[in-house]
């Protein structure tokens, strides 16, 4: 099966059921909210926002909220054993567990998801505070992961109701990240057409992009893909499942370190991708590497590009070209112990695609990563 893309958009004769204004936020369950704050913010160059816990009436939990331009991250912890949040740790490690996305009327965003098969997992609810109010609520998605409906436009507090505004002395500068470019989930064998019939039928989005097994492969193992988008763009969820190989892909290798179905990684948006990258990298954070003879035939594979090559060689920044432009991105190492989460810095110039002249080298990359761990 050839890569295919899809660039039908919503027409004026159609109806966006659920239209989406963006990722409101990514929050994540980890072991330890306060030290995985102060990693975001040293690492990354999050700024403190909110705070909930037993100062302000919480008394399960700790939840940080940190932010960067229109990127805002919720770290929870646990206070206690034998809950929801401290069950899904034990289980997944440090990972995603919502998707938030801001909508304009988070209720009708529940009734038009759930009457089309979508399993709540929060009927819509109001919070109230001094600032406003903010609704929310909330469908299942694939493994233990959650979309919640953000309907904020009558809230002009810090973050919402039940937080109070963080304060902190340390607030290192930003890296220059802006948003959630994408979001990518790795599910089981076989569960792909699944889900991304979910996204078709349930939020109404579309399969904009496919890879198939011949796409993304290497000698020992491969994966497939499909890019789902919303109508406008503005929300987009790549689905990967783990196809046959000689050895273990690195979907495999998630769905065993994960226990399940989860968020693989979280692409986050910058203007300039070698300033982000270098800083970051002066900040601790860790890269996937390929062979400095990726950039022998660049300009040929790709063409003219703005960015002196020099630079994106020393980084290990990657370029890919589409028919509406190119783009630049790296990725992360996993940022915990176990093989799971990691994140994508790119920059787009034009480009509305994701990368595939990139996945030979990439997968290398990993699979280099995996037999250090002897994951291979």
């Amino acid at each position: 099966m050839e890569t295919t893309i899809a660039e039908k958009r919503i027409t004026p004769v159609e109806t966006d059921f659920l239209p989406l204004e963006g990722t409101d936020y990514v929050e994540f369950y980890v072991g330890n909210a306060k030290q995985a704050a102060l990693f975001y913010k040293t690492a990354f160059g999050f700024q403190s926002i909110a705070y909930a816990g037993p100062e302000t009436g919480v008394k399960d939990k700790a939840s940080y909220v940190i932010r960067q331009n229109k990127l805002t991250f919720v770290l929870t912890t646990p206070l206690k054993t034998n809950n929801e949040i401290a069950d899904h740790i034990y289980k997944h490690g440090d990972g995603v567990k919502f998707l938030a996305l801001r909508v304009q009327d988070a209720r009708d965003a529940w009734h038009q998801t759930t009457k089309r098969g979508g399993v709540s997992f929060m009927e819509p609810e109001v919070l109230n505070d001094e600032n406003g109010e903010v609704v929310i609520s909330g469908i299942k998605t694939y493994g233990e992961t959650v979309h919640l409906f953000i309907e904020r436009k009558n809230y002009n507090g810090a973050f919402m109701p039940g937080y109070k505004k963080w304060e902190t002395n340390y607030n290192p500068s930003s890296t220059g990240l802006s948003y959630v470019d994408h979001c990518v989930g790795n599910v089981g064998w076989n569960q792909m057409n699944k889900w991304v019939k979910f996204y078709e039928d349930v939020m109404g989005f579309r399969n904009i992009l496919s890879f198939d097994d011949e796409d993304i492969s290497t000698e020992y193992s491969a994966l497939m893909s499909k890019v789902m988008s919303n109508g406008n763009g503005y929300v987009k969820f790549p689905i990967n499942e783990p196809a046959e190989g000689k050895k273990k892909s690195q979907v495999e290798e998630y769905l065993d370190f994960y226990n399940g179905e989860g968020v693989q990684h979280v692409a986050l948006a910058t203007k300039n991708i070698v300033e982000t990258v270098t800083d970051l990298q002066n900040r601790g954070v860790e890269f996937l590497k390929v062979p400095s003879t990726y950039y022998d035939d660049l300009i040929d594979r790709v063409g003219s590009i703005d960015e002196d090559i020099e630079p994106l060689k020393e980084l290990g920044i990657l370029v890919d070209r589409d028919d509406e432009g190119y783009l630049l991105q790296i990725f992360t190492k996993p940022v915990e112990d176990r093989p799971t989460l990691f994140f994508e810095i790119i920059q787009r110039k034009g480009a509305k695609s994701f990368g595939k002249g990139n996945f030979k080298a990439l997968f290398e990359a990993i699979e280099r990563e995996q037999g250090l761990r002897g994951n291979l």
